[in-house]
């Protein structure tokens, strides 16, 4: 064969390698899934999203991560949701704002055809393959079990919670009244909602301890509400005098924890809702089926008492 022949034939294989490697990149396109969260800032969401990366990395699928400045926007949430569909994401993995007022845009996204996976914060659609995350009214009666830890003989209790229409917050709040209120020594309860950021949560702490000066237990939901509650004792130097119940941990609460402004962390897995979210949409895009209903993931409790356990070091501790 000529030298000139040997060319042409090395250039007709070089483009039929090229051709074949661009189909099977084309065949072997990452199938893409929006990740739609109450927030994007707290350790909390940081968790759940280093969670989903590894999940997303395991099988291969693209994935983007937003949330609302203020865990209050529905607005932007549903905004989201409709980007999403004109993306051409497949799927959903969705945390809700708001119970009833995300409904709507998840049921539209349902009927363009994509699958929708819930963690943390239910929305009210019966359109979703698959609920993940904390059982939110027993993390609550968790709560009022440590709450009753109280040494007085009469408790007055203050709960400061997040928006009402989040539905994780009223069920561990559901949880935590139903767990409080069968102990006699429990006098009344004071719920105030703010909004969920550190400094409402400060300013409404203070003003409920104000208006009622008699309160000597405190409840509250959230990463935010608890930094916000556990700076407000601070401020009002009350840590020996109140007994502090709060969620979620990070360098901050667990430091409000060694020191006395907090008395208990309820501590959620969020690592696992986006791990596990990521992994339960993968099953549905290849087109397997999933049992329909709630996966639990775990919920902890964690004192002064327990901190320093090598255990519960590294549930307040876990890198990812």
């Amino acid at each position: 064969m000529s030298t000139f022949k040997k060319i042409v034939v090395w250039i007709l294989m070089g483009v039929m390698l090229l051709t074949l490697v661009g189909c099977s990149n084309k065949d072997n396109k990452k199938h893409y899934v929006a990740m739609i969260t109450k927030s994007t800032k707290s350790a909390f969401w940081q968790s759940v999203f280093a969670g989903a990366s590894a999940a997303a990395t395991e099988y291969n699928l693209s994935i983007s991560y937003d949330g609302p400045e203020l865990e209050e926007d529905y607005e932007y949430q549903n905004n989201l949701i409709y980007q999403a569909i004109e993306d051409g994401a497949e799927a959903i993995i969705f945390s809700a704002v708001d119970y009833n007022a995300n409904a709507k845009a998840i049921e539209d996204a349902s009927k363009k055809g994509l699958k929708v996976i819930i963690i943390d914060s239910d929305v009210n659609s019966n359109q979703v393959s698959c609920r993940i995350g904390t059982d939110n009214y027993a993390a609550g009666c968790m709560a009022g079990e440590a709450a009753l830890a109280s040494n007085e003989e009469k408790i007055h209790i203050g709960i400061v919670n997040y928006d009402i229409n989040s539905a994780n917050g009223q069920q561990r709040e559901d949880g935590f009244r139903d767990t409080v209120s069968k102990d006699s020594r429990v006098k009344d309860i004071v719920t105030i909602n703010v909004v969920s950021t550190t400094e409402d949560a400060r300013k409404g702490t203070k003003q409920l301890l104000e208006e009622h000066p008699e309160i000597n237990v405190i409840a509250t939901f959230n990463e935010w509400t608890s930094l916000g509650v556990g700076w407000a004792i601070r401020d009002l130097n009350l840590a020996d005098e109140t007994t502090v119940v709060a969620f979620d941990s990070n360098v901050v609460s667990v430091g409000m924890l060694e020191t006395g402004e907090v008395d208990a962390l309820i501590v959620q897995n969020p690592y696992a809702m986006g791990y596990l979210g990521v992994e339960k949409v993968a099953e549905l895009i290849r087109g397997q089926n999933i049992e329909k209903g709630t996966i639990d993931t775990s919920t902890t409790l964690i004192t002064r008492d327990n901190m320093y356990d090598a255990e519960y070091q590294k549930i307040l501790f876990s890198f990812h």
